[in-house]
């Protein structure tokens, strides 16, 4: 199958996997945030122990072959077939895995009813695993349409389920019903809509090329997933249920704003990343266009998000979550670098050199791991801020590679990116002294908050114009041509 992508089915299919991110996330947010003000944070805790072991173990099944599906050129039907039962056979080890190590993992957080939970919440793998390759169907086909309509049913009658139970007194349970019935239904809507079955093929010449290129993708996306869920698992070793709920409610918020609006732009751009493989300075010019832009639509969104923290949470979630405050505002730190990191990586993939994605990812980790074990005798809040240090260290190890590939080193991207972060430190300086103006001051959060909505958008906006921003001047020049 070769891969030629128009411009105008890029900026289609952008359109619509940001209106699936800015609407389906925003609704599974909402949801999140109705949750939280009617369960108490122990439920949130309890169900972010066993979300670990279901992530990590997703990597597993889905990592590395689905990322094949996309930026091979050469993709045959009974590729698609080939994954699909292979992605099931590792799902079934994976579970049975879970399944009888579920009192192990139990006793380790002195909480036996993790072992049901555990138990239940794990066939998740198994429709993850059915409806995977269907969705690489769908993105090799640019169709993000239907990708946002499946989700968008999915999540609002998995919330509507949610919530209900919620209400009746369910407590974790209404989270774990939840996640199934989403799960499900995609799986469902999928199959329905999507035209595509596998076929009874299995080729292991074809899984051992695909695996060639995946195994690399696969081995690094564990570590990420380790080296993320990892932290949860020692805040819910060392500290109490609640403690681990704040600290990952404290992520929330900032990774909604960072992954969302970035995976929206990389999902889009990584094949057409893969159809410019053989035309590195066009690759370069795309690369550079996605981390301008992104920063210059996440740096604001972080950095007002941190300043106006402790009203969002008052309005938003109720003064039981007050606690995740700091960590909301150490998660903006922590991942504003983060478009910066996605856009070299996929580069990096997209050129066909997994290998050095592996070698950096290898390194990141490894420094990452030091600073966590140098972190956590220092405590929670400590564990979280080590996560600044090693966002910076990821950006640079991230970029260095790019530098011979594609000619954009260190500095180059730096430049590219700091106008949009100088303007918005200084509207994130202007929306936090708002909180000491005499009158504002004593006002309610629900006062407070939109001035500094309002106040943030006119402020950077008012600075873009001023200091000529390429990507302000980029994205209003593309308006005004539809």
């Amino acid at each position: 199958m070769n891969k030629s992508i128009s411009k105008k089915t890029v900026i289609i299919s952008l359109m619509w996997k940001y209106l699936e991110r800015g609407s389906v996330q925003g609704i599974a947010l909402v949801i999140s945030i109705v949750l939280a003000r009617i369960l108490a944070p122990d439920d949130f805790g309890v169900i972010i122990i066993i979300t670990v072991f279901i992530n990590i173990s997703n990597v597993l099944i889905q990592s590395g072959f689905n990322l094949s599906l996309i930026q091979r050129n050469d993709i045959t039907k009974d590729d698609y077939s080939s994954v699909f039962f292979i992605n099931l056979i590792v799902t079934l080890i994976i579970y049975l895995l879970l399944f009888f190590t579920a009192p192990i993992i139990a006793k380790f957080y002195q909480n036996m009813q993790l072992v049901i939970i555990i138990r239940v919440m794990s066939i998740i793998l198994f429709l993850g695993a059915l409806n995977s390759v269907q969705l690489a169907v769908l993105i090799n086909r640019m169709n993000f349409k239907s990708i946002f309509a499946n989700n968008l049913i999915s999540v609002v009658i998995s919330g509507i389920v949610g919530i209900s139970m919620a209400r009746m007194g369910y407590g974790v349970w209404a989270l774990v019903v939840q996640q199934l019935v989403n799960k499900g239904l995609v799986c469902l809507i999928m199959l329905i809509s999507v035209d595509w079955l596998p076929t009874l093929t299995l080729s292991i010449e074809r899984i051992k090329i695909l695996f060639s290129f995946g195994w690399k993708i696969l081995v690094s996306s564990l570590l990420d997933n380790v080296y993320r869920e990892i932290h949860n698992l020692i805040v819910g070793k060392l500290y109490p249920a609640s403690s681990l709920a704040f600290f990952n409610k404290g992520q929330e918020f900032p990774k909604f704003l960072v992954i969302n609006i970035n995976s929206s732009i990389q999902e889009v751009m990584l094949p057409t990343y893969a159809s410019l493989q053989s035309d590195l300075e066009r690759l370069k010019k795309v690369v550079r266009l996605a981390i301008m832009l992104t920063s210059y639509v996440v740096f604001p969104l972080l950095i007002g998000l941190a300043s106006s923290a402790n009203h969002i949470v008052t309005v938003v979630l109720t003064d039981k979550w007050l606690s995740s405050i700091p960590f909301i505002r150490i998660y903006c730190l922590a991942l504003i670098f983060h478009p910066v990191n996605m856009a070299n990586s996929q580069a990096i993939n997209a050129i066909g050199r997994s290998d050095i994605y592996l070698k950096v990812n290898i390194i990141k980790k490894g420094i990452a791991f030091v600073i966590l074990a140098i972190s956590i005798p220092f405590g929670i809040y400590s564990i979280a801020i080590g996560s600044i240090f090693s966002g910076i260290i990821f950006m640079v190890l991230n970029i260095l590679p790019n530098k011979k590939l594609l000619n954009y080193g260190v500095f180059e991207q730096i430049k590219d990116i700091f106008p949009s972060l100088i303007i918005s430190l200084l509207m994130g300086i202007i929306v936090y002294c708002i909180n000491f103006l005499p009158y504002l001051g004593s006002k309610s959060s629900f006062l407070i908050l939109p001035i500094q909505i309002m106040t943030g958008v006119i402020v950077y906006l008012g600075l873009s114009i001023i200091f000529k921003i390429e990507s302000f001047d980029y994205l209003k020049s593309k308006l005004f041509s539809l």
